[in-house]
Parts: structure tokens; sequence; C-alpha cells
């Protein structure tokens, strides 16, 4: 038998195993790419309360300071929406450069709101008190989604749902069976 400094077999990678173990719990579990931007978006819109004058204290937080963050962020926006006035306007793609502000895209505003939907459950809210639920929040993205999608020229179609019946479902499955 070998000499082992451990007093018996196979200690030794034990020991390191052990080791590991402790190691990997002191580390924090990696954040999905989700997560961390959800953290992030809630940490910013935390921010954003307790900088207005005066401060709001989340459980004082209503729709209309979610709709005051979402129009706060579009100073951030990089997405060229185009005036009414505008000879732009309307066209999905512009021959040249113009004025027109640069808002947060529909879409980008669509995934904050629902990363911050469920940070503030998450983090104590009660969902029938969720002020990013609301339905004026919807409004607002609906006519953000309309008004971005007029100035380009593209309007949005809402995407039907492909429905199967009964019959079509059944007579498929016995195509593919054989019989």
């Amino acid at each position: 038998m070998m000499n082992d400094p451990g007093g018996g077999e196979g200690s030794s990678s034990s020991r390191s195993a052990s080791a590991l173990a402790d190691h990997h719990e002191q580390q924090p579990a990696q954040l999905s790419r989700y997560e961390s931007q959800k953290r992030r978006d809630w940490n910013t819109f935390g921010q954003y309360l307790r900088n207005q004058r005066p401060p709001v204290a989340l459980p004082q937080c209503n729709y209309s300071h979610v709709l005051d963050f979402m129009r706060y962020l579009d100073q951030f926006g990089k997405t060229k929406v185009h005036i009414q006035g505008c000879m732009f306007f309307g066209q999905p793609d512009p021959a040249g450069p113009c004025t027109c502000p640069l808002r947060q895209a529909w879409g980008s505003l669509d995934a904050l709101i629902g990363r911050l939907r469920a940070a503030y459950e998450e983090n104590g809210g009660a969902p029938e008190a969720n002020p990013f639920a609301n339905g004026a929040i919807r409004v607002y993205l609906r006519e953000v989604r309309d008004s971005q999608a007029k100035a380009r020229g593209i309007p949005y179609k809402k995407k039907k749902k492909k429905r199967v019946s009964v019959d079509e479902g059944m007579s498929s499955n016995f195509q593919s069976s054989g019989i």
C-alpha cells in the first residue's frame, strides 16, 4: 500500500472535491442574460423614482410614474421616428438624414415593461397592484407601436394564430397513420 499522508485511500481526492464544492458555494450563481437585464432595469427604475422631486417610494409608485419613466427613456433611444411634417414620414427607407427625434423602439419598451412587471412581483409587489400591468401601459405601448409603424410607412398587422379545427387535426392523424 502507498504511503498516503491523508491517512486513507482516496482521502486526498475527497479533500480536493470538498474544497472544490466549498469554492462553488461561495461563488454567486451566474445570472442569465434575461435575469441580468431584469435586475439592471429594476435598479434603473428604482433610481428614477429616487431622483424624482420629491422622491417616490416604491409602494407609492403607480402607472403614471411608469409612463413618465418610458417617456424619460426616449432621450436615450436610437430609433428615428419621423414626425408628420417630415419629407421622409411614411417611408420605410429614407433617402437622407433629417432632424426628427430619436426614440426608444416599441419592441424595446415592450420587453422592458415585461421584465419590470416580473421584477415587481419578484420583489414583493402584489400582482393586483402591479403598476406595470395597468391597462394604461398597454394603451401607451399600442400607441407607440402604431405611431412608429406609421412613421416608417410599415403598417403593423397583428399575427393571427393559425387555428386547426378538430376535423382537420383528425384527418391529418389518419393520413399519417395510413388509415
